[in-house]
């Protein structure tokens, strides 16, 4: 028979982007179970077809009695499955799954760790989010971590120790899918002709979710300044505006409407990657930057900020630059670095795709944690 594993998440979505691959491979060993917060199996996409699916009411949020139904339901499916192995990714179900693990006596319990809310917050609200994370640690026996910066972090914090946490492979949460991440010219072309850039046009993507604490405004106001020197330059912004912060930027860059691209949703972030010309993350928190090295596969050289995490996404001058994090005049001086360069942003670009294919291929991360799993399992 099978050794089983349940894979435990909150949302649906930490499957479909993250870890598709990872599962669908580990259920060619395994009997794999997923549990996450979603009314059936079909939320989970072609994974459904190769695992077990149980649904629990896993909230992002902290929601008291909800969390305790959860925790007790996720008690309940362990103890009866008997699973060898509960991996947790993300910080409420790693909470969640940790303690009913443990309580469940399941002999091997992993946690991935992928970046900390609490590192931008202040007060009693730092201090409980840290104490949580400190749990996750504690009820772990596996204390994995998506970047080598961000576990010195956690380690100088106190949450993990250096015998009982590693970085998998060179770092990442799942690497890069290479089949779908790549330079597609006639894909450039496509989206650049819909969105109106020429073809002289030097395009800043971001993407992801408009939060405060990913530098957005930052990067608006950042922007305000450049688009007077670049006539030919053109911010995009892709991903949902969970913070409202739109109509914020709008108004920043109202002298710069033509040049500034909204796209609230896309199932494809990889054409804008293809479209675009330089990557930039101005967050002031991140576990790694898996945006950054998606990029980079896309042959886009990235501008990021100098926090733990993307320290790893990014090798300062070769494959892209960094500023420091909430500084508007370093982070305008290094984007305008790059605009001002195309010869610098082609010789970065391709040196971020060479170490994406060394060192962050999707294949590789998952042939180092099923390496992982099998030494545990063995012993």
């Amino acid at each position: 028979m099978k050794k089983k594993i349940a894979v435990v998440v909150a949302a649906p979505m930490t499957i479909n982007f993250f870890l598709k691959d990872q599962v669908i491979a580990l259920s060619k060993i395994y009997d794999v179970t997923i549990i996450c917060n979603a009314e059936n199996s079909l939320e989970i996409g072609t994974v459904a077809q190769h695992v077990r699916f149980i649904p629990i009411d896993i909230r992002r949020e902290i929601a008291p009695w909800s969390d305790l139904r959860a925790l007790w339901s996720l008690f309940k499916v362990f103890r009866q499955n008997n699973y060898e192995i509960v991996h947790s990714v993300t910080p409420k179900a790693g909470l969640l799954a940790m303690l009913a693990a443990l309580f469940a006596r399941t002999p091997i319990r992993v946690h991935m760790f992928t970046g900390q809310v609490w590192a931008t917050r202040y007060g009693v609200s730092r201090l409980i989010l840290k104490t949580l994370d400190k749990v996750i640690a504690w009820s772990a026996t596996i204390l994995l971590v998506d970047s080598a910066s961000q576990r010195d972090y956690l380690i100088k914090q106190g949450i993990v120790s250096k015998e009982r946490s590693m970085v998998l492979a060179k770092g990442s949460i799942s690497g890069v899918d290479l089949q779908r991440f790549h330079l597609d010219q006639g894909v450039r072309e496509k989206i650049r002709l819909q969105m109106g850039l020429g073809t002289d046009a030097v395009a800043v993507l971001f993407l992801g979710r408009l939060k405060k604490d990913k530098g957005i405004i930052d990067l608006a106001q950042a922007f305000s300044f450049l688009g007077k020197k670049f006539e030919k330059a053109h911010l995009v912004i892709v991903g949902p505006d969970e913070d409202n912060l739109q109509a914020e930027m709008e108004k920043i860059l109202s002298d710069y409407g033509s040049h500034l691209h909204f796209v609230p949703q896309t199932n494809e972030p990889e054409n804008f990657m293809m479209a675009c010309d330089i990557f930039c993350l101005p967050s002031y928190r991140e576990g790694f930057g898996s945006v950054v090295i998606e990029a980079a596969a896309c042959r886009v050289p990235a501008v990021g900020s100098r926090i733990y995490g993307v320290t790893d996404a990014i090798v300062e001058n070769e494959t892209g630059l960094l500023f420091n994090p909430g500084d508007i005049t370093d982070l305008t001086n290094t984007l305008e670095i790059l605009l001002n360069n195309s010869e610098k942003r082609l010789k970065l670009g391709k040196n971020a795709l060479t170490r994406v294919h060394l060192d962050f291929s999707r294949e590789y991360v998952t042939r180092e944690l099923l390496k992982l799993y099998e030494s545990k399992l063995r012993n």
